[in-house]
């Protein structure tokens, strides 16, 4: 779906709430996606049960820090990796979740700016 331009009339509140949900869903998406990654990881590397592992990766990419320790140099590794690269997602996510309201806002602003 295209964003309205700076010139262009500002988009309907159901259009609006149509983009809205869309991007919600797609960072809820990336949000899945990234558990999945973590809880995989954590089993696989760490030997984890699931429900562990799926706590350590959710702690972990909301940056709640680590809740078991690590035992063995492969699972720190990933951890490591992980955390690297939830640090940089959850930003990602955040901005995804955010842009459609952001756009709105400048939209309005930009308009009032013009009469």
């Amino acid at each position: 779906m295209k964003l309205e331009g700076h010139k262009q009339k500002l988009a309907s509140t159901r259009m609006f709430t149509i983009r809205l949900i869309k991007y919600i869903l797609f960072a809820g998406a990336l949000v899945f996606f990234s558990v999945v990654l973590g809880t995989l990881g954590y089993h696989h590397f760490a030997n984890l049960k699931w429900i562990d592992s799926f706590h350590m990766a959710c702690m972990i990419l909301t940056g709640m820090g680590p809740v078991v320790q690590l035992e063995n140099n492969e699972a720190k590794i990933f951890s490591s990796i992980y955390a690297l690269y939830s640090g940089v997602a959850f930003l990602g996510f955040t901005a995804v979740f955010f842009a459609p309201v952001i756009h709105r806002l400048l939209h309005i602003l930009h308009m009032n700016d013009e009469e």
